[in-house]
């Protein structure tokens, strides 16, 4: 693949900027199109000439000022597919034409505990990310996409699928325990696909609050499924949320076998009902060694692990796909609506 090599006084690209703080609740357009300058890649970086970028929930908890960007306007997007297109001094790992994806981390100090250091960048807060023609990244933080995706499935592996692995390992799970799974969307169809291989004894369930939801779970193969505050036909070893509410998380608790751990795969949660968590009770929901833990970040050795892996299941992503353009119809979508697996837009 042959790419021309602009500078960034030489041409602009088309980009989504967030430029303010605003409810996609209310305001249907939160991101704002604009031509900028093409960023030039320094040393150690490539630059990535962007295919589709994945649309994650957090960046409604960027746009909404729940993980507010350090500088405004910044470019959202952190589930990036591209090709590179050209690389700064000593880059070894890449050369132009190379397919390649970059997730929410952008930087850190590269040990195990990078998603916990001060130190780490996320990209699309942080950085500038995914949704414009052209990024840039340290070649430690690119990875190869495995061929048996297109760029579309590729997308939402990078972040829903990656930190979905994350989570599933934080959970402590050993083959045949049963599994429970709050939350049905980009994240979690992912997971139990995963969770299916890893653990093929194990039987999983899921809760959400839609029918839609809980169907396209059943599709997937759950073992049972019903709504948020429903009880399970039995106690689970482990759930893993994906929302952003407070419900699931006193829900989930009372779901949870002696020992258990909830595991909490968010950014941010919203205050919307946070009044529930006044019915938390010690001794239904806490006692007996219920564990609650959050995921935090994620690590480029959870990205490098878990490609592979969903490439030898196969990992199935399903995608609904947009023009970069229709950015904003999508985060509304997200927000506003029903979902069924993952959103992706498509750059070039």
């Amino acid at each position: 693949m042959t790419f021309l090599r602009p500078t960034a006084t030489e041409f602009p690209m088309q980009a989504m900027l967030l430029d303010r703080v605003t409810s996609v609740a209310t305001v249907d357009r939160p991101l704002r199109a604009a031509d900028v300058p093409i960023p030039i890649p320094g040393d150690g970086e490539i630059r990535i000439a962007v295919s589709v970028c994945g649309v994650c929930h957090t960046e409604l908890d960027e746009i909404e000022g729940r993980s507010t960007p350090p500088r405004l306007p910044v470019i959202p997007g952190h589930e990036v597919v591209g090709y590179v297109e050209s690389t700064g001094r000593s880059v070894t790992r890449f050369r132009p034409g190379d397919r390649v994806g970059v997730g929410w981390i952008h930087s850190s100090h590269g040990g195990d505990d990078e998603n916990l250091s001060p130190t780490f960048r996320a990209t699309g807060r942080d950085v500038n990310g995914g949704y414009a023609e052209f990024m840039t990244v340290g070649e430690g933080y690119a990875y190869p996409i495995p061929e048996i995706f297109s760029d579309e499935e590729a997308a939402p592996l990078l972040c829903a699928g990656a930190i979905g692995y994350r989570a599933l390992r934080l959970c402590g799970l050993t083959n045949g325990e049963p599994l429970g799974l709050t939350g049905f969307g980009g994240s979690a169809h992912l997971v139990l696909q995963l969770s299916r291989h890893l653990y093929p004894d194990t039987q999983v369930h899921v809760f959400a609050r839609d029918a839609a939801s809980r169907a396209f779970a059943a599709e997937l193969g759950a073992t049972w499924v019903g709504p948020t505050e429903a009880l399970a036909p039995q106690a689970l070893a482990a759930i893993i949320d994906t929302t952003p509410a407070w419900t699931p998380i006193v829900s989930a608790l009372a779901n949870l076998a002696p020992g258990g751990r909830l595991v909490i795969n968010a950014i941010r949660k919203e205050n919307t009902d946070k009044a529930v968590l006044e019915d938390l009770s010690y001794h239904d929901h806490l006692w007996m060694e219920r564990e609650i833990k959050s995921v935090a970040n994620i690590t480029r050795r959870d990205i490098a692990e878990f490609l592979p892996l969903a490439a030898a299941i196969p990992i199935r992503p399903e995608v609904t796909c947009y023009p970069l353009a229709d950015a904003n119809r999508a985060l509304v979508s997200l927000k506003r609506e029903s979902v069924r697996g993952a959103k992706v837009l498509r750059v070039k």
